[in-house]
């Protein structure tokens, strides 16, 4: 079986890359970036490959002459929605003969979004990465139609568990407090200054804990959603004094230095409950879907500033994690799918985006690939050496 993989960001890049590892032996697989305005940095790429060499960043004409080329069975849109559909509709469209299209969401999904199913609904299978998941997004897809299987991975830092048992997460310890960013939430600066605040508490009044900001990205570097009101800058801004540090690299390397996990809501969330760091998800500005923390009902974790500034952190409670990302390994049925998929080669899945009154948005969507991105970034005369440009395209 034949792979191509293509991700847009930084996060999605990670997750492309681990699920290639998913994939039986024997399988021949690429990886590539599709150069968008979202584009990760050689930093931000080499850091989320990890020891595999480092994918070419191609346009979205050369992406498509990738495919003509190696005839792949599978082509993985590991990308951000808008940017999934465009592909799979226009950029990737007439390949012969057809390839299975894959997508997916790298993160934690709960609730369930008609959107992001809307976008992704001419794939042919759709991952996701919990039991709860699979059932949200099934029922979306029976509302909804379109689209194709939902099937189930692990996400890829979680240790596989025995069949039948809880996860059991091995204890471990340290003297670092990790606080994980999140690019979208809180969405305020005020709330995010607080929490900066309370950090700075923290770090004075427990000397013997080295207080960390892990950083998605540094200020200049893109990822997947924007950040509109950068931590790093914030604390300059504020001429906060304490030992808070910010820091980039891999979260598991800061987490096995740990002695506390904290996040308004974050993946890295599941991976500090991986490796037993006892852990706290800030509840002060809500627990809903605009906070992307309704996954984090039950689990143990929810807690609040004045728990964070007493360094209260927890355990996640076992009958949330086995609900909850922590399904044993065997229950995943996603390359099972895919390669029912490449065998049958069924009908393909109908996009629930096509039709005349989507035409505009996905016009919109293919400059974001077409384009280069400092054309995009141009004030002075943009649009006419935007349609110039798309012009010589055609």
């Amino acid at each position: 079986m034949r792979v191509l993989a293509v991700a847009d960001s930084d996060s999605y890049l990670k997750w492309a890359a681990c699920l290639l590892g998913d994939l039986p032996a024997g399988c021949v697989t690429e990886l590539v970036v599709v150069r968008t305005p979202i584009a990760p940095s050689a930093e931000q790429i080499a850091a989320a490959v990890e020891g595999r060499p480092a994918p070419p960043v191609l346009s979205a004409r050369s992406l498509r002459r990738v495919a003509e080329r190696t005839r792949p069975d599978v082509i993985l849109v590991a990308c951000t929605g808008p940017v999934v559909d465009v592909l799979v509709a226009e950029v990737l469209d007439g390949l012969r003969p057809r390839p299975v299209f894959v997508s997916g969401l790298p993160g934690i999904s709960v609730p369930a979004t008609d959107k992001a199913w809307l976008f992704r609904s001419g794939c042919d299978l759709f991952v996701v990465h919990s039991q709860r998941e699979v059932a949200e997004f099934s029922a979306v897809a029976a509302r909804l139609g379109g689209g194709g299987a939902v099937g189930l991975a692990r996400l890829p830092f979680l240790r596989p568990a025995s069949s039948g048992t809880v996860f059991e997460a091995p204890p471990r310890g340290g003297r670092r407090v990790v606080f994980a960013t999140q690019a979208k939430v809180p969405r305020e600066r005020g709330n995010r200054e607080r929490i900066l605040h309370v950090l700075a508490r923290l770090a004075a009044d427990r000397p013997d804990l080295d207080v960390v900001v892990k950083l998605r990205a540094l200020e200049d570097e893109q990822q997947t959603h924007k950040e509109r009101h950068h931590y790093q800058k914030l604390w300059r801004d504020l001429g906060e004094p304490g030992r808070v540090e910010f820091a980039t690299g891999s979260m598991h390397d800061h987490l096995t230095k740990a002695a506390g996990f904290v996040t308004v809501s974050s993946t890295a969330a599941l991976e500090a409950i991986a490796l037993g760091v006892p852990s706290l998800v800030l509840s002060d500005f809500g627990v809903n879907a605009e906070m992307i923390n309704v996954v984090f009902e039950g689990s143990g974790l929810l807690g609040t500033l004045d728990d964070l500034a007493a360094g209260d952190f927890r355990a996640a409670s076992p009958t949330w994690c086995a609900a909850n990302y922590f399904h044993p390994a065997e229950r995943s049925d996603w390359t099972s799918l895919l390669d029912g998929l490449v065998t049958s080669r069924p009908t393909p899945a109908r996009s629930l985006l096509d039709g005349p009154e989507h035409a505009a948005a996905r016009r919109r969507a293919r400059l974001r690939v077409e384009v280069p991105p400092q054309m995009l970034r141009v004030g002075y005369r943009a649009k006419r050496r935007v349609r110039r440009y798309l012009k010589a395209l055609t």
